[in-house]
């Protein structure tokens, strides 16, 4: 095992990813039958078959997908062993992927992303936005912007605290419309909500029921216009719509987007930066990181 090339390991990780031999030659800059020996070697070290065929192409086992963390410690180091060499350390440039909501993906980290490259011109950043949680000790993306708890270990974490969420409707809405004077009165507008209920819906439907005991249940709410992207959910609002939940920091910035109802309703929403403890001693990690912490920070403090 100690003589395993590590080249072997990271056509493994390749066809792990890419779910065939063809793909992983490409992407590698190998032929196909190099590939293949890689994995063939590896087989016969490990003493276990790691993949077998089907019609969606080659499938992990069992022991390919066991060996998978360890691989990818090893390619973080190897990594870490490459920008060493070639005297990346020190400076501040390369791709740092930043996960995050969509809504704080387009509504929030634009500027301080901006001001992060105009400081440091060789740092290239690349944004995933989903409302899922991505894995960060499997490295599908470097650092993420979270609004819940990191639950796994190994995580580098900064708590930036809770972002106000309120009910909101465009001043065209409302001039049509009239303004609800209780929670009674949201029988007769327009909601925009959720089309499904997801585990997201239903952990802000608890939190709701603590924080807001006199608003109705969000789960059991008719929603009038219904979309599963926040995005949409927050044009919908922009767009006079009707009422709809909003952070109070984006609303802020718009003075036709009018709170209504605030005395009855609020959604903090715990929110953290996090990143593998293994990347914080690179500098374009680290500066990523510290710029979103204050970023963050200074968009919750308002």
């Amino acid at each position: 095992m100690n003589d395993i090339s590590w080249d072997f390991y990271r056509t493994f990780l390749a066809v792990l990813r890419l779910g065939s031999l063809s793909a992983a030659a490409r992407e590698l800059g190998l032929t196909q039958p190099t590939v293949g020996r890689h994995i063939d070697a590896l087989e016969e070290a490990v003493g276990y078959q790691l993949f077998t065929r089907s019609q969606q192409g080659l499938l992990p086992t069992e022991p390919a997908l066991a060996m998978k963390p360890y691989a990818e410690n090893l390619a973080i180091t190897a990594a870490a062993m490459q920008r060493l060499a070639s005297g990346e350390i020190g400076t501040v440039r390369g791709t740092v992927r930043i996960s995050a909501s969509e809504v704080i993906g387009v509504e929030v980290l634009p500027p301080i992303l901006a001001a992060l490259q105009d400081e440091y011109p060789g740092l290239e950043l690349e944004l995933s936005l989903s409302d899922s949680l991505e894995d960060l000790l499997r490295r599908e993306s470097d650092i993420a912007v979270r609004m819940t708890s990191p639950a796994q270990g190994a995580l580098v974490t900064r708590h930036i605290g809770e972002i106000p969420l309120g009910l909101y409707a465009h001043r065209r809405y409302l001039d049509r419309h009239g303004v609800p004077q209780s929670p009674e009165d949201l029988a007769t507008h327009r909601l925009i909500g959720f089309d499904r209920r997801t585990a997201f819906v239903r952990a802000a439907a608890d939190r709701i029921r603590m924080t807001s005991p006199a608003f109705p249940d969000i789960e059991n709410i008719r929603w009038s216009y219904r979309a599963d992207n926040n995005l949409a959910q927050l044009a919908a609002i922009r767009g006079g719509v009707g009422i709809g939940i909003c952070q109070v920091g984006i609303a802020r910035r718009d003075p036709d987007l009018i709170r209504v109802l605030p005395d009855v309703f609020e959604l903090p929403l715990d929110t953290w930066v996090a990143m593998h403890e293994n990347l914080k001693s690179s500098p374009r990690w680290r500066v990523t990181f510290d710029a979103l912490t204050k970023g963050l920070l200074d968009y919750v403090r308002g």
